[in-house]
């Protein structure tokens, strides 16, 4: 952990500001916690289909394709990261062609025409496979590494080679290729810290060559190597242009073909392409195979035997057998019917951060965590004590022995499935927001209505946490002496999230307006303690550079005694000022809160101060009070004042996104 903590530097510094404004323990649980979620591993699989999204129309049932997905049994990607195989390449050749197609964007970025001379600077599995699509572009090809093993396979290739481990220097070997007049370009494949390879390519390459970095390498270069010559360095991007882009990889929009040639799909069917031609020959990179079940061996192979290349992962069971929706993680739980009994929705970083714990604490009974690809699910289930993992909502939620939901997922899903939890007879807990859409708004209370026909349905609630905090009770008690309208000041100091998040999209996340500044929302509401009357709100103008300009909002509420007070959300302030301040003005007394940690009251009889060794901002009591609320059929929230904030919350963004 220390050797990572010096490698990301800048990291490090984001840790040390959480510490100054949201204290230790809470910063430890936060680091903690990232570094448990579990990450799917690998990027190259080879299957058939088996189910077809709406919209798709190239892809049907039982076509063989290869994808990016990781290594799983069963696997769900974007139309755009998938390739048809031709019928004369096999399912283990197949298996390397999104691993080629990082050489292959590499090549794409060097344009290399034919008789050029190229290096291929670390001739591993992307060098050999990069060599060799370069030989098909008619391109020479000199290969250099320091394993000799690779360097015969580079040869078999029809490649030259240089071997600076016996003692020949790459420069000169990269000079005699090109016949004394610089390579053409240069692509690096190589993982390496050392710098070498960059003043390397740089020293053998012709004026205005081109140099590409594929792998990792030391990056301290001297501008004289490259000032003289005019060299173009370039560092390449995974497998084509797309990557990284969530509306081509996750929304499945596409580029036109007449203004981007190559995407990552269309490398995928170039491979393809190569491999059916014989072009691209990847029998003799297959060193290891091992059956799925035996996976941690072909990681010990990965990390440990220096002449691994291609290593194979297969699936030998059938396919029935793994095909399953569900796997029972604790055999034989046994549940209280009269106690709510808890099917969980999501397992992302906070659900498994703050929310399960917080039931766990609470006494909650576990039933089934439904998660939309099975890992988080197993893991945090397993942890948490669960007793079934699924992928299937439809089978939980007609579950008999699950009374109540917990829905934590992303916000565009939170209205359909609390309907749906509420027509099913469950109780619902939801995280923020409850809905990011007026007519989903209208959904939830119909289904509401519908549940509560007979006087007496399931509970509803949001998990507005702050106003179960400790320090806000000590407020609401306060405030609850003072007659006279009460003014209110909270700011929220968010922070930066790129445009291209998923909580900035409208359609998605519903901004953080919606996904967000509900929060105070709600905790202005319980503060006054009457009913929101009027809405103004103000966001900053649009500016060239300011891509989203929604959250950085001001946000002012009028209430039915004559209280008001007005949200500052910000995305534009400092890491290490507090992130959430709540200040209170009436009758001559402040209150003010900074960070859910320091509760300071100015003015007030008896009352100065209450301040907590850790931030507190209310998640174990708030899935108590929900909990007490099931057992007792008394709402924890009134159900009004839910249907309140979150129609507010909505008005106050559309009010933004009209200026």
């Amino acid at each position: 952990m220390l050797d990572k903590a010096r490698q990301q530097p800048e990291k490090v510094q984001m840790v040390l500001e959480k510490i100054q404004t949201d204290g230790l323990m809470t910063t430890i649980e936060a680091v903690q916690s990232k570094l448990a979620q579990p990450l799917p591993l690998g990027y190259c699989n080879v299957g058939v289909v088996a189910e077809v999204g709406s919209g798709v129309e190239r892809f049907k049932v039982g076509d063989r394709v290869v994808s990016n997905g990781p290594h799983a049994d069963v696997v769900k990607v974007s139309k755009n990261l998938c390739a048809h195989i031709p019928d004369s390449v096999d399912d283990e050749s197949a298996a390397f062609v999104v691993v080629a197609s990082i050489g292959l964007q590499g090549i794409r970025l060097a344009q290399p025409t034919l008789g050029e001379a190229f290096v291929v600077t670390g001739v591993g599995l992307i060098g050999l496979l990069t060599l060799q699509l370069l030989r098909a572009h008619g391109c020479r090809v000199l290969a250099i590494d320091f394993d000799e093993a690779k360097l015969a396979l580079a040869r078999q290739y029809g490649a030259a080679t240089c071997n600076p481990g016996r003692g020949e220097d790459p420069v000169a070997a990269g000079m005699a290729f090109s016949r004394g007049q610089g390579v053409d370009g240069v692509i690096i494949t190589a993982s390496t810290k050392s710098t070498d390879p960059v003043t390397q390519a740089a020293r053998m390459s012709r004026k205005r060559g081109r140099i590409v970095l594929v792998g990792v390498t030391g990056l301290e270069l001297n501008r004289a190597d490259f000032y003289e010559k005019e060299l173009s360095f370039q560092v390449s991007c995974s497998y084509g242009p797309g990557r990284y882009d969530p509306s081509y990889e996750d929304k499945g929009q596409d580029y036109p073909l007449g203004f981007v040639r190559w995407t990552e799909q269309r490398n995928f069917e170039a491979v393809l392409d190569m491999l059916a031609s014989g072009q691209l020959d990847v029998k003799p990179l297959i060193t290891h195979r091992f059956t799925f079940e035996d996976a941690p061996k072909a990681y010990v192979a990965l990390t440990e035997d220096k002449s691994g290349l291609g290593i194979l992962l297969q699936y030998t069971s059938p396919m029935a057998e793994r095909a399953v929706r569900s796997v029972t993680l604790t055999p034989g739980a046994r549940f209280d019917a009269q106690r709510p009994v808890l099917g969980f929705v999501g397992a992302g970083n906070y659900a498994s951060r703050m929310l399960i714990p917080a039931f766990k604490a609470a006494g909650a009974q576990f039933h089934t965590i439904v998660t939309a690809g099975g890992i988080n699910g197993v893991i945090h289930g397993e942890k948490a004590g669960f007793a079934e993992a699924s992928t299937d909502i439809a089978a939980m939620l007609a579950n008999a022995t699950i009374n109540t939901v917990a829905i934590v997922t992303r916000h565009d899903t939170h209205a359909r499935f609390v309907a749906q939890a509420l027509k099913a007879g469950k109780n619902v807990f939801v995280e923020k927001p409850l809905a990011i859409h007026h007519d989903e708004l209208a959904d939830v209370q119909a289904a509401y209505a519908l549940a509560h026909l007979s006087g007496h349905g399931p509970q509803l609630m949001v998990g507005f946490n702050r106003r179960f905090s400790p320090q806000v009770q000590k407020m609401k008690a306060l405030l609850q002496a003072v007659k006279e309208p009460k003014s209110f000041i909270m700011t929220m100091n968010a922070g930066a999230i790129p445009a291209n998040h998923w909580t900035q999209d409208n359609a998605v996340g519903g901004g953080r307006i919606i996904g967000e500044a509900c929060h105070f929302i709600d905790l202005m509401r319980f503060l006054a303690g009457r009913p929101i009357v009027s809405i103004q709100a103000r966001r900053m103008g649009d500016t060239p550079g300011v891509t989203i300009a929604e959250d950085k909002a001001s946000i002012t509420l009028g209430f039915e005694d004559g209280s008001f007070g007005t949200i500052l959300y910000l995305a534009n302030g400092a890491a290490s000022f507090p992130k959430e301040r709540v200040e209170v003005f009436a009758a001559g007394r402040v209150l003010q809160l900074d960070n859910f940690r320091k509760l300071k009251g100015y003015g007030w009889p008896g009352f100065n101060k209450l301040n907590l060794w850790k931030q507190d901002k209310g998640q174990n009591p708030c899935a108590a009070a929900f909990l007490q609320a099931v057992e007792k059929g008394v709402p924890a929230i009134p159900p009004e004042e839910i249907f309140e904030v979150a129609r507010v919350t909505i008005d106050v963004a559309e009010q933004l996104r009209r200026q």
